[in-house]
Protein backbone atom coordinates (compact mmCIF):
# COMPACT_ATOMS: atom_id res chain seq x y z
CA UNK A 1 0.00 0.00 0.00
CA UNK A 2 1.34 3.41 -0.98
CA UNK A 3 1.71 6.16 1.55
CA UNK A 4 0.01 9.53 1.21
CA UNK A 5 3.35 11.14 0.33
CA UNK A 6 3.70 8.76 -2.62
CA UNK A 7 0.19 9.45 -3.89
CA UNK A 8 0.29 13.23 -3.51
CA UNK A 9 2.36 14.00 -6.67
CA UNK A 10 0.07 11.77 -8.76
CA UNK A 11 -3.02 13.50 -7.40
CA UNK A 12 -1.55 16.93 -8.07
CA UNK A 13 -0.86 15.94 -11.70
CA UNK A 14 -4.43 14.67 -12.14
CA UNK A 15 -5.90 17.80 -10.56
CA UNK A 16 -3.79 20.06 -12.79
CA UNK A 17 -4.86 18.16 -15.91
CA UNK A 18 -8.58 18.26 -15.05
CA UNK A 19 -10.57 21.06 -16.71
CA UNK A 20 -11.71 23.85 -14.42
CA UNK A 21 -14.59 26.31 -14.39
CA UNK A 22 -17.01 26.27 -17.31
CA UNK A 23 -14.87 23.73 -19.16
CA UNK A 24 -15.65 21.09 -16.53
CA UNK A 25 -18.49 19.22 -18.18
CA UNK A 26 -20.30 16.25 -16.72
CA UNK A 27 -23.19 14.19 -17.96
CA UNK A 28 -25.38 15.24 -15.05
CA UNK A 29 -24.37 18.89 -15.44
CA UNK A 30 -25.39 18.88 -19.08
CA UNK A 31 -28.81 17.52 -18.14
CA UNK A 32 -29.16 20.16 -15.42
CA UNK A 33 -28.31 22.89 -17.95
CA UNK A 34 -30.91 21.44 -20.33
CA UNK A 35 -33.63 21.60 -17.66
CA UNK A 36 -32.58 25.09 -16.53
CA UNK A 37 -32.63 26.39 -20.08
CA UNK A 38 -36.11 25.06 -20.83
CA UNK A 39 -37.64 25.95 -17.47
CA UNK A 40 -36.12 29.43 -17.41
CA UNK A 41 -37.54 30.17 -20.85
CA UNK A 42 -41.06 29.49 -19.55
CA UNK A 43 -40.37 31.31 -16.28
CA UNK A 44 -39.14 34.40 -18.13
CA UNK A 45 -42.40 34.54 -20.10
CA UNK A 46 -44.39 34.26 -16.84
CA UNK A 47 -42.31 36.99 -15.16
CA UNK A 48 -40.73 34.65 -12.60
CA UNK A 49 -37.05 34.69 -11.58
CA UNK A 50 -34.70 32.20 -13.23
CA UNK A 51 -33.74 28.92 -11.58
CA UNK A 52 -30.01 28.81 -10.86
CA UNK A 53 -27.78 25.76 -11.31
CA UNK A 54 -27.40 25.27 -7.52
CA UNK A 55 -31.19 25.35 -7.12
CA UNK A 56 -31.59 22.87 -9.98
CA UNK A 57 -29.01 20.64 -8.28
CA UNK A 58 -31.07 20.68 -5.09
CA UNK A 59 -34.27 19.87 -7.00
CA UNK A 60 -32.69 16.93 -8.86
CA UNK A 61 -30.55 15.76 -5.94
CA UNK A 62 -32.33 12.49 -5.23
CA UNK A 63 -32.88 11.49 -8.86
CA UNK A 64 -30.30 9.16 -10.45
CA UNK A 65 -28.73 10.29 -13.73
CA UNK A 66 -30.35 7.45 -15.69
CA UNK A 67 -33.77 8.66 -14.55
CA UNK A 68 -32.94 12.20 -15.67
CA UNK A 69 -32.73 10.91 -19.25
CA UNK A 70 -36.24 9.50 -18.86
CA UNK A 71 -37.40 12.82 -17.39
CA UNK A 72 -35.82 14.66 -20.31
CA UNK A 73 -37.59 12.51 -22.91
CA UNK A 74 -40.97 12.70 -21.16
CA UNK A 75 -40.79 16.47 -20.74
CA UNK A 76 -39.61 17.02 -24.30
CA UNK A 77 -42.56 15.07 -25.69
CA UNK A 78 -45.17 16.90 -23.62
CA UNK A 79 -47.05 19.99 -24.74
CA UNK A 80 -46.03 21.98 -21.67
CA UNK A 81 -42.42 21.22 -20.66
CA UNK A 82 -42.54 23.13 -17.37
CA UNK A 83 -45.84 21.68 -16.18
CA UNK A 84 -44.73 18.11 -16.95
CA UNK A 85 -41.33 18.65 -15.27
CA UNK A 86 -42.80 19.88 -12.00
CA UNK A 87 -45.40 17.11 -11.96
CA UNK A 88 -42.76 14.40 -12.52
CA UNK A 89 -40.35 15.83 -9.93
CA UNK A 90 -42.97 16.01 -7.16
CA UNK A 91 -42.62 12.79 -5.11
CA UNK A 92 -46.14 13.15 -3.65
CA UNK A 93 -47.59 12.52 -7.10
CA UNK A 94 -45.89 9.13 -7.36
CA UNK A 95 -46.67 7.59 -3.97
CA UNK A 96 -48.80 4.53 -4.14
CA UNK A 97 -51.43 4.43 -1.46
CA UNK A 98 -52.00 1.07 0.17
CA UNK A 99 -55.74 0.80 0.04
CA UNK A 100 -57.44 -2.13 1.75
CA UNK A 101 -59.26 -4.53 -0.54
Amino acid sequence: MKSINDLLPELKKKMAAAPKGKNRLTERGELMRFFCRHLNHARKIDGLPEISMPRMGAILEGIPTEDLYYLQSVCSRSKNFSKKFWWEVDPKKHLKENKPF
